[in-house]
């Protein structure tokens, strides 16, 4: 017996005249022709044998008939997509002081050296470390946000012990994380990191003149105390002990292959290409610091050619947004990564506890309130996760993230990858229900998703198995 071939629901964009992408509910994706949208529309078993079956491999068609089994493979495969969000907040990141030495122009919260109003209490930091475990997540990650962490290294490690130690009965997966400048990181840290297997996160925002501007010191040497601070942890630590970020800036704007070649040039298998974050203080000095978004996306497409270069030259080196927005498109495992998540992953799989004693659902969030908005503070530390994920403050973020309800994400193509940033629209619009169309995070990932789909339909072999490696969700 033979059925006739009937559509499944799908959305389509233009990428470009004459091309289209389809995107299935299950994610899955296929590029057509104008031609071939319009027999997809109006009668889809006129289409190329060979081009049915891959449109029913990627849940696009199917056999009019019995359909049991195709609904439960098509909600397993959608729910493999949300496995991040339902499993507990496995992300918990601790601020226990905002000192730091920089005063980096773009930077998003207030820094002092001294003042004690910017540190957490060691009760505050106890209670935090006990909360952690109250997620039912198996796999956590304990990340230490400043500030710069380690001017309150007796804190940090305070957290790492007490965490350890409850671990051994609480039996999960627990990786930390320091993001700092690694100038005060000297040799006794490093025993303790590679004791408890302790990961560094640092800035590296380019050449030493372009870093040096970006995030200056009184001494004007923050490149230099920076790359010690790397090879420092790569001694005696190993060689995978720190990873860095970069800031596009203005001044980033003009050369990103000088970025990109610097990061080769100190080792790193990773570089992210990240646009600057108008949160917090750095939002007071948007006249100075703002670029337009056209700005990025052609400093983003430079950076990822020359990163693409590199690698074809048989260096290892992986474009982290891209590969964000390739586990999206290429792989049935999402990644988890939090601004993308429908449900918001704000809350859901990050919780932040900050040095004020508050709790906040992402790093973004705390950051609102150094410019008095105090709008996401989800509780108290201290307060239990069943509160903290019921409160007032998380609904909203949760009503304000779904896609099926949100006008503009409903009818969008990408919404199986993509969903609105209700902090993203708090820091820029003050409301978590700004129209998602006008918000920079909806403009910037619609570039993203256009052009790496531009990128797969363009793609040589070597090419698209790269891609596809990095693709997969990070171990």
């Amino acid at each position: 017996m033979s059925y006739e071939t009937v559509t499944l629901p799908f959305k389509t964009r233009q990428l470009s005249p004459g091309r289209h992408v389809v995107v299935s509910t299950t994610g899955d994706h296929a590029f057509l022709s104008s031609e071939q949208l319009l027999l997809l529309q109006s009668s889809p078993g006129s289409l190329p044998l060979e081009q049915l079956a891959e449109l029913r491999a990627r849940f696009i068609v199917a056999s009019a008939g019995p359909a049991n089994g195709l609904r439960r493979l098509v909600a397993s495969r959608v729910a493999a997509k949300r496995e991040t969000i339902r499993g507990g907040p496995a992300l918990h990141i601790i601020v226990p002081t905002l000192q730091c030495q920089h005063s980096c122009r773009y930077c998003q919260v207030s820094r002092s050296l001294d003042d004690d109003t910017h540190t957490m209490s060691e009760k505050d930091l106890d209670t935090a470390c006990d909360m952690i475990f109250e997620s039912p997540s198996k796999t956590l990650t304990v990340e230490f946000q400043g500030g710069d962490p380690l001017l309150r290294y007796d804190l940090v490690h305070r957290a790492i012990v007490r965490i350890s130690d409850l671990n051994q009965s609480m039996k999960r997966h627990i990786r930390f994380v320091v993001a700092s400048t690694l100038h005060q990181l000297d040799e006794e840290m490093c025993r303790c990191f590679k004791d408890h297997g302790v990961f560094l996160s640092t800035s590296v925002d380019g050449p030493a003149a372009l870093h040096n501007r970006n995030r200056p010191t009184p001494t004007r040497d923050a490149y230099a105390r920076t790359v010690a601070g790397i090879e420092l942890a790569r001694r005696h630590i190993g060689p995978d002990a720190v990873s860095a970020l970069m800031t596009t800036t203005r001044e980033a704007l003009v050369d990103p292959e000088a970025i990109v070649d610097e990061y080769v040039r100190l080792g790193f298998s990773d570089v992210f290409l990240r646009p600057l974050s108008l949160y917090g203080f750095a939002k007071r000095n948007q006249p100075q610091l703002a670029y337009a978004s056209e700005a990025f996306g052609a400093f983003y497409q430079r950076g990822l050619d020359r990163v693409l270069h590199w690698n074809r030259q048989g260096v290892r080196l992986r474009e982290v947004y891209a590969s964000i927005i390739l586990n999206k498109l290429l792989s049935s495992f999402d990644g988890g990564y939090v601004d993308l998540q429908s449900p918001t992953g704000a809350g859901l799989s990050v919780l932040v506890y900050n040095y004020d004693g508050f709790v906040y659902p992402s790093d973004e969030a705390r950051m609102l309130v150094e410019t008095g908005d105090l709008s996401l503070r989800l509780g108290r530390i201290g307060d239990s996760l069943a509160y903290l994920l019921s409160s007032p403050v998380q609904q909203d973020l949760i009503r304000a993230s779904l896609t099926e309800f949100t006008p503009g994400c409903r009818e969008c193509a990408y919404s199986t990858f993509c969903a609105p940033n209700p902090v993203d629209a708090q820091a820029q619009f003050g409301t978590l229900f700004a129209p998602v169309f006008l918000t920079n995070h909806c403009n910037r990932h619609m570039r993203l998703f256009d052009s790496l789909l531009s990128r797969l339909y363009e793609a040589d072999d070597w090419t698209r198995d790269l891609f596809h490696q990095w693709a997969e969700p990070a171990a």
